[in-house]
């Protein structure tokens, strides 16, 4: 089925009434993740054993509702769930598509009629940022248990084609694909305005505050863009080249000594902690023999040193902790934890001009964190821990349970998402 939908470029996502399609794609998947699959099934037992999987939850005496939406998994598309559920719980960047207007139905023979996208037709008919505002809206308005994201992974198939098929996926490759191509669709039109001016009429992100990504500004570059200088000087001449670099992202080394520390509690030597990583990644390396420096003044390739330093912090940091290295023909999984920090992620010591920053401006408190189970990056399964009114919650496909933080920091984390600090909430520091 999947070679076919290659070959025609199109594919599949109406079912059969009795759910044919999705049973072999269920079929499929067990057989492939079989021995993971028993051993979430009996930790999701555990969860439905657990109050704590209440939709029900008392605070201060009255009791409440969870209103806590899932993602319903399509065929191993917990990558793309686990970071739906993190960006939605990011509130600027969240609030901003749920406030857009939504994209209306054609007028004539097709008024009211759902629309079938055919190869023919093209891509011009699918719009990334409307299902994705859907899938926003879904989540958080308590009506439903779980939400089921066709529409969107329609869309992701057909304008992301490395993304096709059913096989498991990286999910932070995929959140880069997911906000590059939300930040081109966002450069175009919207019913006849730009969609630059309701960033500015509806989100109050001024231009100061914007990082321009290829092309004019959107909520994505506003609310992720930052701006690193990197730092080149040749070694046998002295000269120092800068340049400087917008981020939606930083992808962070797990220094090499500490890779064999698997757990939190393992007791050979000292603990990894994201200050290591950030520390690794900015500190003064010297080039090797593979990537010299073509020296202008030298008129040649010359042996040098590399620094980064951040211009401007985001104001949502991303952090994407490189767990997967190739190995000869493998690509290994380094497995080990790395303690962050819930609140007051001081980034100032990384800043170029630390003394124009307030002090407030360099604190982030953690958002959200997509986690992966497993070895490798083509099995495992993805989840993801968000904070969402003062409450913890963990986000594994269709199930989402309340957490607290003291499980929180025990995840063996793959992505942070951190937000800047707008008041003082606290003192605790990295």
């Amino acid at each position: 089925l999947e070679n076919m939908n290659y070959r025609c470029d199109d594919f599949v996502v109406n079912d059969t009434k009795l759910g044919l399609v999705q049973k072999v794609r269920e079929h499929l998947q067990n057989l492939e993740n079989s021995a993971f699959t028993s051993d979430r099934h009996r930790k999701r037992k555990l969860l439905e054993n657990s109050s704590l999987n209440s939709k029900l939850l008392k605070v201060n005496g009255s009791t409440i509702a969870l209103c806590a939406t899932g993602l319903r998994n399509l065929g191993n598309t917990c990558f793309m769930n686990a970071i739906l559920q993190s960006l939605s719980n990011i509130q600027q960047f969240c609030c901003y598509f749920k406030e857009l207007p939504a994209v209306e139905l054609r007028n004539g023979k097709t008024a009211g009629r759902r629309t079938y996208h055919t190869r023919s037709q093209g891509d011009n008919n699918v719009s990334l940022v409307e299902e994705f505002r859907k899938t926003l809206c879904a989540l958080w308005q308590g009506s439903q248990t779980a939400f089921s994201p066709e529409s969107l992974f329609y869309v992701v198939w057909k304008i992301m084609p490395n993304f096709r098929g059913y096989q498991q996926q990286d999910a932070h490759e995929f959140m880069r694909y997911l906000l590059d191509h939300l930040h081109l669709e966002l450069q175009g039109g919207f019913n006849g305005v730009s969609r630059s001016v309701i960033l500015q009429e509806n989100s109050g992100l001024s231009a100061s505050n914007k990082c321009c990504i290829n092309g004019a500004s959107t909520v994505v570059t506003a609310i992720f863009g930052g701006i690193l200088q990197n730092e080149v000087n040749c070694l046998i001449c002295g000269t120092e080249s800068r340049k400087f670099d917008p981020f939606l992202d930083l992808s962070l080394d797990i220094p090499s000594q500490f890779r064999n520390k698997r757990t939190k509690n393992q007791e050979n030597g000292p603990m990894c902690t994201l200050r290591d990583c950030l520390r690794s990644f900015t500190d003064l390396e010297e080039l090797d023999e593979t990537e010299l420096y073509m020296c202008h003044k030298c008129k040649k390739k010359q042996k040098s040193t590399k620094k980064f330093w951040i211009q401007k912090l985001p104001k949502v940091l991303c952090l994407h902790l490189k767990r997967f290295h190739w190995t000869a023909y493998l690509r290994n999984k380094v497995d080990t934890y790395v303690e962050f920090p819930l609140r007051g992620l001081d980034m100032k010591c990384y800043l170029l001009e630390p003394e124009n920053s307030g002090p407030e401006s360099c604190l982030y408190d953690l958002a959200a964190v997509v986690v992966h189970h497993g070895s490798g990056v083509g099995s495992g399964h993805y989840t993801a821990y968000a904070t969402h009114e003062g409450r913890w919650f963990h986000f594994n496909d269709s199930t989402v349970t309340l957490t607290d933080e003291e499980t929180v920091v025990k995840a063996k984390a793959y992505i942070l998402f951190y937000v800047e600090r707008q008041a003082k909430s606290g003192s605790d520091k990295l």
